[in-house]
């Protein structure tokens, strides 16, 4: 796989693609507010708190009542498939696609849109 080193590393920012880049932005955001373990540095997911912080920061132009504690525990419900109180990674992912499903939808109309009027 391109982009990764022999120990794994990523390619730079400035070297990336665009969306190389949005991944690598992804990745650290979830990296962001997900915490680590103490003792034996495992890695932890995203604590209800934590993403309650994420929501009212990084998602509060895209999805509504991000203030509202109830609806982000709803959301975290709906997220936390595992039931372990926690978002991890592939969860949070889950709601990344959850929300660029229907924006890509959008964008697609709004093209489509500009076809018939030009």
């Amino acid at each position: 796989m391109k982009g990764a080193g022999a120990k794994g590393s990523m390619a730079v920012a400035g070297d990336s693609s665009e969306l190389e880049w949005a991944i690598q932005t992804l990745v650290k955001n979830y990296d962001k507010y997900a915490g680590k373990g103490c003792c034996c540095r495992k890695r932890r997911g995203i604590r209800k708190c934590d993403f309650r912080k994420m929501l009212k920061r990084e998602l509060n132009h895209m999805l509504t009542d991000t203030k509202n504690k109830q609806a982000a525990d709803k959301l975290i419900g709906d997220l936390d498939e595992n039931q372990d109180g926690e978002i991890n990674f592939d969860e949070y992912w889950n709601l990344i696609g959850g929300i660029a499903s229907p924006i890509s939808c959008l964008i697609r109309q709004r093209e489509e849109n500009e076809k018939f009027t030009k």
